[in-house]
């Protein structure tokens, strides 16, 4: 049985991985397909931003995130003054910061993806007289779905394990913040937390074997019907 505090970190980052691929997922699609169908100026400069939370310490993009969607940021005091929004230090934030991290393994997953499907089928549907967004929807987008669940199984699993742009943004606060890691961390920072700490490794584990399996179960039965 699962204590009242592994209880809420589980069920928080559940909510904070859910939201965050959610959001995230039709802006991913965009991407992917900007990077894989368009020829336009400034596209490295792009595909170099959507990789950089790879490639940068977790710190940094927790860091620009607090300067931008801060109560004091430009962006961030924008949502407060005029949507009543707040993201630092909320939950809200948490799912922004993991998106953040997650979103270029959920690009590169659908790109890969769509950069794999036959044109020629695209082709034929159109000169079956299907217009762009039935090519879209019939053809290109049943294709890329194994790519597209991937993606957004990679984004889920990174959410449940994002930590250091988290923490930076929205701190460590019990009941709103304080996801599987951030509880992890807490318990390994408290004395005699050692047991503790140990039980939520392993809930962390299962939890994202258990995504895996699923996808991988999800894209067999998709390759099937393909």
């Amino acid at each position: 049985m699962l204590t009242p505090f592994e209880t809420e970190a589980l069920g928080l980052s559940l909510r904070v991985a859910f939201w965050s691929v959610t959001l995230s997922l039709p802006l991913g699609l965009l991407a992917a397909w900007a990077l894989a169908r368009w020829q336009f100026y400034g596209k490295t400069l792009l595909n170099g931003l959507i990789h950089l939370p790879l490639v940068v310490p977790p710190v940094v993009v927790g860091y620009g995130l607090l300067v931008l969607f801060g109560r004091q940021g430009p962006l961030g005091a924008w949502l407060h003054e005029t949507l009543g929004i707040t993201l630092a230090f909320t939950w809200r934030g948490a799912a922004l910061a993991a998106a953040v991290m997650a979103f270029p393994l959920m690009v590169r997953a659908m790109r890969l993806s769509l950069e794999a499907v036959d044109r020629r089928l695209e082709a034929a549907a159109r000169t079956l007289g299907a217009g762009p967004l039935n090519v879209f929807l019939t053809v290109t987008l049943p294709l890329m779905a194994p790519g597209i669940l991937a993606g957004a199984i990679l984004a889920f699993a990174r959410s449940l394990g994002e930590f250091g742009a988290t923490i930076t943004f929205v701190s460590n606060i019990p009941g709103e913040t304080r996801t599987l890691p951030i509880a992890l961390y807490t318990l390994v920072q408290t004395p005699d937390g050692e047991a503790g700490a140990q039980r939520l490794a392993l809930i962390s584990v299962g939890v994202a074997l258990f995504a895996l399996a699923a996808s991988e179960i999800i894209a067999r039965r998709l390759a099937r019907n393909a």
